[in-house]
């Protein structure tokens, strides 16, 4: 068993080195789905992909319970080097490790016969869109259990510990126009300054007011006004707004008083304000006997001394969709420690990749923990 186990370490190192040298974008993991349908089919699995997306789901088992792994598969797009290109900087190659890692464990510690299990690899997740594709497939309509994992960064917690659950907030994009009069610039009266309203759509948003003990933020990232001709006020202008929030009511409150700020500058100001606000990422929902039961595996794994309390992170994660969209579903995501840094999301984020194999062990022994309470359950 040592030496099949060493084996498959230095298989999947292999694998992980594979996947982090051919990163690709979402809903473009072409390469990436077809290498790990390659995998899996040699280990004896059958694959299930699908003809407009990416990404594939692995079903194993038979049985009225089913128990799920979900791994995200997509790279970012972004400068390295002087070079924009795709690139795993959130580690997605990891997750994808060790969500085949785990198959790997399964396989060799043996399938229950009365169980359904589901390995779903899935597109799109730095896109925000991939769970929601998932969902509208019917991936998750017979899924009981879900288990994520994401590496954590070292300003979260510390390499070799883990945290059962990652309590990511709420987020979301408002794209707006102002419309207004264009004006020559010594005749400011005829017209509106739409740069002037975008400040005060900033302004407005600095005095928004909610419950501080709730997290949350809005905050203007793109403004766009005027030409090259330089003696034009601009009467137009497009502008982005990001707003966070750690649970969905907060994000719901956020939203109302964002399109008070709106209305109220529109008003002020006499132009009009077109927006949309973008449904974008939800809070998570973390199910406690999910948690309960990785818990019990990372202290299993690392010893109670490694545990980490929940993670509360302003990060966003699509993953959530699946509990908000199916609330019967038990779930929590695995925040993995792992030296990460500088940064998720940083072109030379690097971690200890060491931390895959413990990653595998903790979500194998969270599935086994899983096994174990459906048989009891079964019992009583």
């Amino acid at each position: 068993m040592k030496d099949s186990k060493e084996s498959n370490r230095s298989r999947l190192n292999e694998i992980f080195t594979y996947l982090h040298e051919h990163p690709e974008i979402s809903w473009k993991e072409v390469g990436t789905t077809a290498y790990l349908k390659k995998l899996i089919e040699q280990e004896g699995f059958s694959v299930q992909t699908f003809d407009d997306i990416t990404g594939l789901v692995v079903e194993i088992g038979e049985g009225p319970t089913c128990i799920a792994i979900r791994a995200d598969i997509d790279a970012l797009w972004q400068e390295v080097d002087g070079v924009f290109k795709a690139n795993h900087s959130c580690g997605h190659d990891a997750h994808m490790t060790i969500g085949l890692g785990s198959i790997l464990r399964m396989k060799e510690i043996g399938f229950p016969k009365d169980i359904r299990f589901k390995w779903i690899f899935q597109p799109a997740e730095e896109k925000g869109q991939g769970a929601l594709k998932m969902l509208n497939l019917g991936v998750l309509d017979d899924v009981d259990y879900l288990f994520g994992v994401h590496l954590r960064p070292i300003q979260e917690i510390p390499d070799g510990t883990a945290s059962a659950a990652i309590c990511h907030g709420a987020a979301g994009l408002i794209k707006g126009t102002i419309i207004g009069e264009d004006s020559h610039a010594a005749r400011p009266h005829l017209g509106q300054n739409a740069i002037e309203v975008g400040a005060a759509i900033v302004h407005g948003l600095e005095g928004i007011r909610m419950d501080p003990l709730v997290p949350y933020s809005v905050k203007m990232t793109k403004l766009h006004a005027g030409s090259e001709t330089g003696n034009i006020i601009p009467g137009k202008a497009s502008f982005t707004l990001d707003a966070r929030a750690q649970t969905n009511e907060a994000m719901r409150i956020l939203r109302a008083k964002v399109n008070e700020v709106l209305r109220s500058v529109e008003s002020i100001y006499h132009v009009k304000i077109k927006y949309k606000m973008h449904e974008g990422l939800v809070a998570a929902i973390v199910n406690e006997e999910a948690y309960d039961l990785m818990e019990r595996a990372i202290i299993t794994v690392l010893g109670a001394d490694k545990l980490e309390p929940r993670i509360t992170t302003p990060g966003g994660e699509d993953f959530h969709f699946y509990s908000l969209h199916k609330p019967n579903i038990k779930a929590t995501m695995l925040g993995l420690g792992c030296g990460l840094s500088p940064g998720l999301h940083h072109p030379k984020m690097t971690f200890n990749q060491d931390s895959i194999h413990t990653g595998i062990e903790i979500l194998t022994k969270t599935i086994l923990n899983t096994i174990k309470l459906i048989d009891e359950k079964k019992a009583e």
